[in-house]
């Protein structure tokens, strides 16, 4: 406790409504004891420390001026919540974040009324508050009631289309609604494209810094009781010199660029729209992402994502591991491809360095395509590139490629384009939990008709799979691989070109067969030893295919066990339905055989470490062996041998 922060004012904070008897001046203390515990607390959970750093005092200010939760604060991404967390009632529980039984990384409405709409992804929160904005319009009736809508977007979230969709929308019905942009020049890479250039050019450009310049010089010249009117003057020009006419066009009041760190400029706007707006507002407030923390404005992510760390240097306590993560080994084996072929491109959405992509980027930056938030038009843009006789890899997040799936479709797989899709984040994630679980993969991408899909056993199996993908050009072709260490295998030196949908053998046995798709290999090799010592012998093999499935090799291990076990890290519909199918088509059904498919349960499991989402799902080694002792009769003498 003693490394805790002195908070004195942060410490009569129970609730938003204790904020409203502090003066301005006590409200720029408490943002800074705030941001001070926002440091402290991440340090000890590891978690999403820069964004939240970059909105300290937009926190204070929202809940200063409005009144959640009747007035509903939308966190786009929610990646920046755990100030709003400490100011809502949990604090208590701010060192559980991210952890088992914990504070989620994110908004969650079953958390809390102070978290009215759930976020993950990002760009939903102004289609949400205006979703509010009209239900209250309307006479919508919630426990808290229904007062201002208010959406909390980062520039970079901006650039996905589902936001100018909203503000679109909102133009024309004309709702009272509040965005503000928090504009930080950064989502988690530096933003791309024409979006974020323009709000660098809104602030950036010669006569608005002059015209900032001469505008405070003039004014600090005037007597006091002149002042508000020459600032509001000023307002006025800088309105004119500065324009907000994007947004403008679209049906908003534009208000900015106005700081986002201070507070002296951030509470009078917030309670002069709260007094006045009547339409949509767009309040532009410029900040930094990961500010007041050095280590975090000095980091290349701005702190984005960190282990648990040390305050004082900022250095983060990760665990050594022997075995290279699979990301890794997917951007080098990749690098190793395009050096060979140059008609291999690299696309990913906004996470160059979470897919493994900026060792491609260094080495080939003609290449490499950030596309920023924009999932669907990544995909799309995928597809037109191998229409024009490049070998694209769509690398993305299997919960982010899930917002192009109407891409995939109809733009990769009806026209049977050559897209390579690279998955990371396959199967349970640990902290982020649900939102960014990637469970539904298998079965959203194999159910595609000429849609060739892969799982990766282990680290030196991905190679081979990355040089499988950059080969295969008579259509779409997609790959899992999950987040963390590989297993330690030795890495070959260059990656195999698999035969299209042919599984292998890694232990032949007797009486129950265990067909393993994806890295739960090892929990399956543990759980055969453990049956080996209790007198069953178990076959295992490795599908790698899911689609096109290898028939021979299902055929054959339904005919000579008398049980038959899928294994895979997706939900229901997925690499053991396809199995299913494929048994009940060939009539081996017919003649008796016991089937089982081991897949997560039809359930959303909430953040833990990935080895208790696991076991939760029913999915440990221990689990395994269970299953193989019930299909074949014999669990109940648990203990003894069989």
């Amino acid at each position: 406790m003693s490394d805790r922060p002195n908070t004195p004012l942060l410490d009569q904070i129970h609730s938003p409504a204790d904020m409203k008897r502090l003066s301005d001046s006590q409200l720029i203390q408490l943002a800074g004891e705030l941001r001070a515990e926002t440091i402290s607390a991440v340090s000890e959970t590891g978690g999403h420390l820069g964004a939240g750093l970059g909105v300290v005092e937009l926190t204070v200010a929202l809940h200063a001026v409005f009144d959640a939760p009747r007035d509903k604060i939308i966190w786009d991404v929610g990646h920046q919540c755990y100030p709003h967390k400490i100011l809502t009632g949990r604090r208590d529980r701010i060192r559980t974040l991210r952890q088992k039984g914990g504070l989620s990384g994110f908004t969650k409405r079953s958390e809390s009324p102070y978290d009215p709409f759930g976020a993950a992804h990002s760009s939903t929160s102004i289609s949400a508050a205006l979703g509010f904005s009209v239900a209250r319009d309307l006479g919508g009736v919630v426990p808290e009631g229904l007062g201002d809508a208010i959406a909390v977007i980062g520039d970079g979230s901006m650039s996905a289309g589902m936001a100018f969709e909203a503000m679109n929308n909102a133009g024309h019905l004309k709702r009272r609604m509040i965005v503000i942009l928090n504009d930080n020049e950064m989502s988690i890479a530096p933003p791309v494209g024409a979006l974020s250039s323009y709000l660098s050019r809104l602030y950036a450009e010669e006569p608005f810094q002059e015209l900032k310049a001469a505008a405070k010089g003039a004014v600090s010249l005037l007597p006091e009781p002149f002042r508000e009117g020459a600032k509001r003057a000023k307002d006025m020009l800088k309105g004119m010199a500065m324009g907000g006419t994007l947004f403008e066009a679209l049906g908003f009041s534009y208000i900015g660029p106005i700081d986002g760190h201070d507070l002296n400029q951030i509470l009078p706007i917030l309670r002069m729209v709260k007094a006045r707006a009547r339409g949509p507002i767009l309040i532009h407030a410029l900040t930094k992402k990961g500010k007041g923390y050095a280590p975090a404005e000095r980091a290349r992510d701005k702190g984005h994502a960190t282990a648990k760390f040390d305050v004082l240097t900022g250095e983060q306590k990760k665990t050594p591991s022997n075995a290279p993560s699979y990301t890794s080994v997917f951007g080098q084996a990749l690098v190793e491809e395009a050096t060979r072929d140059s008609k291999i491109v690299a696309v990913t959405a906004a996470m160059p360095d979470g897919t493994g992509l900026n060792l491609f980027a260094e080495r080939f930056p003609s290449r490499c395509f950030d596309v920023g938030i924009a999932e669907q038009h990544g995909v799309t843009f995928s597809a037109a590139l191998a229409a024009g006789g490049m070998k694209p890899f769509c690398a993305m997040y299997s919960t982010f490629l899930q917002r192009g799936y109407d891409q995939v479709v109809h733009d990769v797989a009806i026209q049977r384009l050559p897209v390579r899709f690279a998955i990371d984040r396959a199967g349970l994630v640990g902290a982020d939990g649900a939102t960014h679980a990637g469970s539904f993969d298998i079965a959203y991408m194999a159910n595609l008709p000429g849609m060739v899909v892969m799982a990766a056993a282990d680290e030196a199996e991905l190679k081979h799979m990355v040089a499988t993908a950059a080969a295969h050009d008579e259509g779409p072709i997609a790959f899992r691989y999950p987040r963390g260490e590989g297993v330690g295998v030795e890495l070959p030196e260059r990656g195999e070109v698999l035969e299209i949908g042919k599984g292998r053998m890694i232990r032949e046995g007797g009486r129950v067969a265990i067909l393993s798709f994806g890295t739960h290999l090892a929990e399956v090799l543990k759980a055969a030893e453990a049956l080996t010592a209790r007198g069953i012998s178990p076959t295992v093999a490795d599908a790698r295919f899911a689609k096109p499935l290898d028939r021979d090799l299902i055929l054959r291990l339904a005919a000579e066990h008398e049980a038959l076990i899928t294994i895979e890290e997706g939900a229901v519909g997925g690499f053991g339905s396809h199995v299913a199918q494929l048994l009940a088509d060939a009539g081996v059904f017919d003649s008796g055989l016991k089937f089982r498919a081991m897949v997560l349960p039809d359930i959303f499991i909430d953040q833990a470490s990935p080895e208790d989402m696991y076991r939760q799902a029913g999915m440990g080694a221990d689990q395994i062996e269970a299953k193989v002792l019930e299909v074949l009769g014999v669990a109940s003498i648990s203990g003894k041998r069989a």
